[in-house]
């Protein structure tokens, strides 16, 4: 931005000033937005003077007139300034606006010659002068050219690219439906919303490395959640019987289309079912909650049709890997388990036992494959530690499956483990195996342990990753596309908070 254009804008603030306008001012009574004029616009011709606000995006002064474009979350609509009809004052103050600012206009509604809807202004009002421009978006000939071409740029400035792009909005409106709807359908089912602590004395729940931070007043290392798991199982052991929690959870992982630091998750418990009670509640639930923010059961994401009316596959992860593979897992060696992954360019890790080759091999050869909706069930069970083992194979497998839609994941459950002495084994094997290298296992929690030795019912337990979902709602190719906010980089020359100074 060069630094002249900002100066200009700030010497007709000064200017505004002395001409005895307030270019901040308190606020603006409207009577409607642009959608609620647009609707029915014809028959409020020449009626009476109607109030609208929002930003100017285009200006073309025309002698002793000006046309212009008044912007606001209802879409756009042309003002029409005239000189003989505001007076020489206004008209004055006029000159001094640019793209951008933001006014408010009482007018009466007109068609012009060439039939556009129109408002022509009887008397308007500065409501922020801005000082920075935006960037420009030219038109010719009905097409759009966007100069503002550095997509990194629109996240992270993505107030800019509501602005220049008000059709993006439509995407997080559909997230904000998909939201009300899972809310709805777990509301009508009785389940409680409830909130547990995102700072946390020991982080537990997920296979994630976390954020770390300091409590000054306690002096005491502190923890932002990786899950809401434990917390809420706890909320079962104290007689809440369906609970849920729509929230942020945080991991210390890479960034990538699928992937942001921090990420809106639903958990949900439900006391006395288990992980096949689960599948079938969240099957018809995202069914539910997707087509109300699509519109359809049939989306169009990754061109690919995904249609979410049909029944979702249900295929175990063992008889999967043999589909596409010819090998048991349960049965082959694990040193040729092993070869099989490097010669797929896997890195195997030295303390990766059966089960981590076993979900490595499943990435790398089916996950990619499974487009339509499917249910991956019964996983290892040293990879779910706080799963039950499966009633017929209770040593190698687990009660657990995943929801994969278009090659991602979206869903997460178990059959809760409810047994303390089997959960601290798992506990002490995940203690193990991060003393071998695995910065991702479980931490002992003996708060956990404590809570679930007072005794908790058998339980289905359900986590859902809502920004995916959100994608799959609105088409989004990208995470940054559905989060308003996504993390980025540091811009060169910007000063992060330790740079600064800041703690």
């Amino acid at each position: 931005m060069r630094p002249e254009l900002i100066e200009i804008r700030r010497q007709k603030v000064a200017r505004l000033r002395e001409l005895g306008v307030n270019p901040y001012p308190y606020s603006f009574r409207r009577t409607m937005n642009t959608a609620g004029l647009l609707d029915g616009f014809d028959a409020r011709i020449d009626g009476d003077p109607v109030a609208v606000a929002g930003r100017l995006m285009a200006i073309r002064p025309m002698g002793k007139a000006v046309f212009a474009h008044l912007q606001d979350e209802g879409g756009r609509i042309q003002l029409y300034f005239k000189k003989d009809e505001i007076g020489e004052a206004a008209f004055a103050i006029l000159e001094l606006l640019d793209l951008g600012d933001i006014v408010g206009v009482v007018g009466v509604p007109m068609r012009t010659r060439t039939g556009e809807a129109t408002l022509s202004v009887r008397s308007f009002q500065l409501l922020c002068k801005t000082l920075r421009p935006l960037p420009s978006v030219k038109e010719k000939d009905g097409q759009t050219f966007d100069a503002w071409e550095d997509v990194e740029a629109r996240y992270r400035r993505r107030y800019v690219d509501l602005i220049l792009h008000p059709e993006r909005r439509r995407v997080f409106e559909a997230r904000a439906r998909l939201i009300t709807g899972l809310r709805r359908y777990l509301d009508e089912r009785g389940f409680l919303e409830v909130e547990t602590p995102v700072l946390q004395a020991i982080y537990g729940g997920a296979m994630a490395r976390p954020f770390t931070t300091h409590h000054n007043a306690l002096d005491m290392r502190l923890f932002l959640r990786i899950a809401e798991e434990l917390p809420l199982k706890k909320l079962l052991v104290g007689g809440f019987e369906r609970v849920y929690e729509i929230g942020r959870v945080f991991r210390n992982e890479g960034m990538d289309r699928n992937h942001n630091p921090e990420f809106t998750m639903l958990e949900f418990y439900w006391a006395y079912a288990d992980y096949r009670d689960a599948m079938d509640l969240v099957e018809d639930m995202v069914r539910a909650a997707v087509t109300a923010a699509a519109g359809s059961n049939v989306v169009e994401y990754n061109g690919h049709a995904i249609d979410l009316g049909a029944p979702f596959a249900r295929r175990s992860m063992v008889e999967l890997i043999q589909e596409h593979t010819g090998v048991d897992v349960l049965t082959a060696p694990v040193d040729g388990l092993r070869a099989l992954l490097i010669k797929g360019g896997v890195t195997v890790a030295k303390f990766a036992e059966r089960g981590h080759m076993i979900e490595a091999l499943f990435d790398l050869a089916v996950c990619p494959k499974l487009v339509q909706p499917t249910f991956v069930t019964d996983h290892p069970l040293a990879i779910s530690p706080l799963a039950k083992g499966h009633r017929d194979r209770p040593t190698e497998l687990a009660e657990r499956f995943e929801l994969f839609i278009d090659g991602r994941e979206f869903g997460n459950s178990f059959s809760e483990l409810n047994d303390p002495i089997d959960q601290r084994r798992r506990f002490e094997d995940q203690a193990r195996l991060r003393e071998a290298g695995d910065d991702e296992a479980q931490v002992l929690d003996e708060d956990f342990l404590e809570a679930i030795e007072t005794g908790m019912p058998p339980a289905a337990g359900v986590g859902i990753g809502i920004d995916r979902l959100a994608m799959l709602a609105s088409g989004a190719p990208s995470i940054r596309d559905v989060l308003l906010f996504p993390h980025m980089r540091p811009e060169e020359g910007r000063a992060t908070s330790d740079e600064s100074g800041d703690a």
